[in-house]
């Protein structure tokens, strides 16, 4: 039933650790959209590097963060969540999940504590059931919001679920993100299934996402919170430039971004920009102060909203927002 609790090595198992060769390697979260995936991977990065909201399938690039350890380096690959795709972007979106899995050395499958197993993650676990080599962890996730009884029978339902399709669990782990609960645990079974390797990244690397690219899902994650339902697909983010001002003193620098966000119908314009450009404002001053924590520089952001009609199912368009 894999790991439950987590524990201090004896100082025999610390030492046998110091021998042990170097392990690193790719894991990727999967589940269905909202599972926790991404405030997992930043949890065990310890810091932001993938996009976080309480909307579904908000996460459009595979983030990797990383986990330095002294004996493992541990890549992880953030996907988008598996779903039953209605427009070109969401058939893509899948075709960049399963492309992913066939790929990694572990499987992370996220499954909420506080959601009864659904046709959703039967759906994912059927098609993680058929890809055979890669080793599954079952990762209980949001555990800080059920009681323990309902966190056990949803243990159980799991393991279950395992036994029905024929997918082996290589450990099932429950744990809290949010509350910080049993993360270290989850690194700690994680490592021993990666293949012995030298470090993949420099030492002090968290992500390998291009800056430009993670700028552009900070901005998308500010216009997304407390936009009506309509709209979270319906966005896309573009920094055109990102250039240190010229003439300024040395201990002063200022990055000057240029950024354009994209919806697919005028109409949508307004509930962006707000009454007389208060929501644009705000989106602006929240993504400024993530952006300016990640680069370590005061920020000048720029911003603006245009309409790419119909984005979502037109190729060029798609090509060109960059999916």
């Amino acid at each position: 039933m894999g790991a439950m609790s987590a524990r201090t090595p004896s100082s025999s198992e610390a030492a046998e650790a110091a021998e042990a060769p170097h392990r690193a390697g790719f894991a990727c979260f999967v589940g269905r959209p909202n599972a926790g995936k991404s405030t997992l991977t930043n949890a065990l990065v310890g810091q932001k590097v993938a996009i976080t909201s309480n909307r579904p399938q908000t996460t459009r690039h595979t983030v990797r963060g990383i986990v330095h350890r002294p004996e493992a380096q541990l890549i992880l690959v953030d996907t988008p969540g598996l779903h039953k795709p209605r427009t070109l972007l969401g058939e893509r979106l899948n075709d960049i999940v399963r492309a992913t899995w066939s790929e990694v050395d572990v499987i992370g499958f996220c499954l909420p504590a506080d959601q009864k197993l659904g046709p959703g993650d039967r759906f994912i676990a059927k098609e993680l059931a058929a890809i055979k080599k890669t080793p599954k962890v079952a990762v209980v996730t949001k555990t800080d919001l059920v009681e323990s009884r309902t966190l056990a029978e949803q243990l159980i339902a799991i393991d279950q679920l395992g036994k029905e399709i024929g997918l082996e669990w290589a450990e099932i782990v429950p744990v809290s993100a949010v509350g910080d609960q049993q993360i270290g645990l989850l690194a700690d079974l994680l490592v021993p299934l990666l293949p012995v390797s030298p470090p993949l990244y420099p030492e002090g690397d968290l992500t390998d996402e291009p800056e430009m690219v993670m700028v552009a899902e900070l901005i998308r994650e500010a216009a997304l919170e407390g936009v009506r339902d309509e709209l979270p697909h319906s966005i896309a983010v573009v920094v055109e430039e990102m250039l240190p001002r010229e003439d300024r003193p040395a201990d002063k620098p200022l990055l000057d971004i240029h950024a354009n966000v994209y919806i697919e119908r005028p109409s949508q314009k307004g509930i962006i920009i707000g009454p007389k450009g208060k929501r644009l404002k705000e989106v602006g001053t929240k993504s400024r102060k993530h952006i300016e924590a990640l680069l370590g520089t005061p920020v000048f952001l720029d911003l603006h909203v245009k309409v790419a009609k119909d984005w979502q199912r037109d190729p060029k368009q798609l090509r060109k927002l960059g999916f």
